[in-house]
């Protein structure tokens, strides 16, 4: 069967906002915290999918490739390209990923972006109440947050609260900031470090400009 064609954006009309296609790692808890981000921002259009092997970077970034790849074809798409693609990946500590540094490559040969996080994301939702500046590790992170009693996040269910973090973007935007300032060293050599704050500040400041 003959795929359909890509569709254009027609001239002498206003566009539509930036469409986005975001690959999360993690199964849960990032999941949650971006489908809550895009019940926040409402007309923006953001897909959210989770891509590849649970907790595997190189088949997070490939399977956020091909979906890249094929939206201008893809029905489910609307044949229509996304304006930025997106993976959200954690390094993991003490033991990093097998692979990340080939897998972080392999996005920026593609064009693919990457929002960090080391140990894990529960560092960024751990930087919405408190200043983190020592080393943690993953299990560390986790349970930190798991003491902190938001939103009924413990371990073992990794559920998050997104109205409970809403209101302290911010704040937690200024603490990862200060994060990386300190850094030396590319973000995943560095720990505590993200860079979650600079996507979801994209997608924010996305919802009030024409595409």
């Amino acid at each position: 069967m003959r795929r359909g064609k890509p569709l254009k954006r027609a001239k002498g009309v206003r566009q539509e906002q930036r469409r986005y296609l975001i690959y999360c790692e993690g199964e849960c808890t990032e999941v949650q915290y971006f489908q809550g981000l895009k019940a926040e921002l409402r007309a923006l259009p953001v897909a959210i999918c989770v891509g590849g092997e649970h907790g595997e970077p190189m088949s997070v970034v490939r399977a956020a490739i091909e979906h890249k790849k094929r939206a201008p074809y893809s029905s489910e798409d609307r044949r229509t390209e996304y304006d930025e693609v997106w993976c959200v990946i954690d390094v993991e500590a003490p033991t990093p990923h097998d692979g990340l540094d080939e897998a972080l490559a392999r996005a920026r040969r593609e064009g693919v972006g990457v929002a960090l996080t080391n140990p894990c994301f529960e560092l960024w939702i751990l930087l919405h109440f408190m200043d983190v500046s020592g080393y943690r590790t993953s299990k560390g992170a986790q349970k930190a947050l798991e003491e902190l009693g938001i939103g009924g996040y413990t371990a073992s269910r990794k559920h998050v609260d997104y109205e409970s973090l809403r209101e302290r973007f911010p704040a937690a935007a200024e603490r990862a900031h200060r994060l990386r300032q300190r850094g030396t060293e590319p973000g995943h050599t560095n720990n505590p470090w993200t860079d979650v704050d600079q996507l979801v500040g994209q997608l924010k400041a996305a919802r009030q400009r024409p595409g």
